[in-house]
């Protein structure tokens, strides 16, 4: 089993070797369709573009008093937390947030310190928020990034809004996506890990459970019944515990902060957990991976991994 472990480092040494960056390069301009296939998406690697979306409305127009006018009264989902941790391990069960509709303005509220109450904010609901819950904030985007869409012949699945606390964290995971990530205002920091870097990143199962906050402001955390349990990365990279995940010493992560009018692009099966400034907000555009050779060699190295760590 010592070699099967020894081999499973050198997948991820000899692609530090010969492919992947020492960190996240910037480009100056978003690259061809034909570049983009043939520098990033094939080999799976990311990339910020300076300057990419100062052309949209939305960032000069999206400031608070913009927004509350434009969607103020608009019920929208946010995530509500005690400690800005949704979707993430917590007392050795896997806690989701309470979901709770409110009108947006009463969000900005607690966002600007204009109203004082329990928890961390986050707008973060995904499978397409920004269109389903913002309508009215569309035009100032692009509906789809051209040279992405071209590339895979296809637009995106889903494009999502996010606004939140300076509190508010995602929790270390992965994606099936192609995910281009876009900072309106303010400023996002990633922390990367290549899929390579999969045997060194420990996955457990946790019953799931959901946050609800009582009417003194104070957090349970109730089961889901009749639940399967949930796969979920337990270790927080910003204090990794390596006497229970000694493994993780071998991981090498990049690090990379993507400011106003930047955009990520964040490759499919790639580890990330993400903070923000304040009042952040930011545009991501998810497009559906091609589950071809890459994920398949992605599932070998998972499954090997599971079974060695199952010894």
């Amino acid at each position: 089993m010592q070699l099967v472990r020894e081999s499973l480092w050198r997948v991820a040494q000899e692609a530090r070797e010969l492919y992947l960056n020492d960190s996240v390069p910037y480009l100056d301009q978003p690259p061809t369709p034909l570049e983009l296939q043939r520098s990033w998406l094939c080999p799976n690697k990311p990339f910020i573009v300076r300057n990419a979306i100062n052309h949209w409305p939305a960032v000069s127009k999206w400031t608070a008093s913009y927004l509350r006018e434009m969607v103020g009264k608009q019920m929208v989902s946010v995530a509500v937390t005690p400690n800005g941790y949704a979707d993430a391990v917590h007392e050795s069960r896997f806690v989701m947030p309470e979901e709770r509709r409110m009108p947006f303005a009463d969000f900005l509220d607690i966002v600007e310190g204009k109203r004082t109450t329990s928890g961390v904010f986050y707008v973060q609901k995904q499978c397409s928020n920004l269109t389903e819950e913002f309508p009215q904030l569309l035009p100032d985007i692009d509906p789809h990034i051209l040279w992405m869409s071209e590339a895979l012949g296809k637009v995106p699945d889903a494009v999502n809004f996010w606004l939140g606390e300076s509190a508010a964290v995602t929790s270390l995971h992965k994606d099936h996506y192609e995910n281009l990530y876009c900072v309106v205002s303010g400023e996002k920091h990633f922390i990367l890990h290549p899929p390579t870097d999969r045997p060194f990143i420990p996955y457990e199962f946790f019953q799931p459970a959901t946050y609800k906050v009582n009417e003194d402001g104070s957090f349970d955390v109730i089961n889901v019944q009749n639940a399967e349990k949930v796969p979920w990365i337990p270790l927080d990279p910003l204090n990794p515990d390596l006497g229970r995940y000694p493994e993780y010493s071998h991981a090498k992560p990049l690090h990379c902060t993507v400011r106003a009018g930047e955009m990520l692009y964040l490759p499919s099966l790639w580890f990330h957990h993400v903070q923000q400034s304040h009042g952040c907000i930011a545009v991501n555009f998810w497009y559906d991976m091609e589950y071809d050779i890459k994920y398949n060699y992605f599932q070998f190295l998972d499954s090997i991994t599971k079974a060695m760590n199952a010894v």
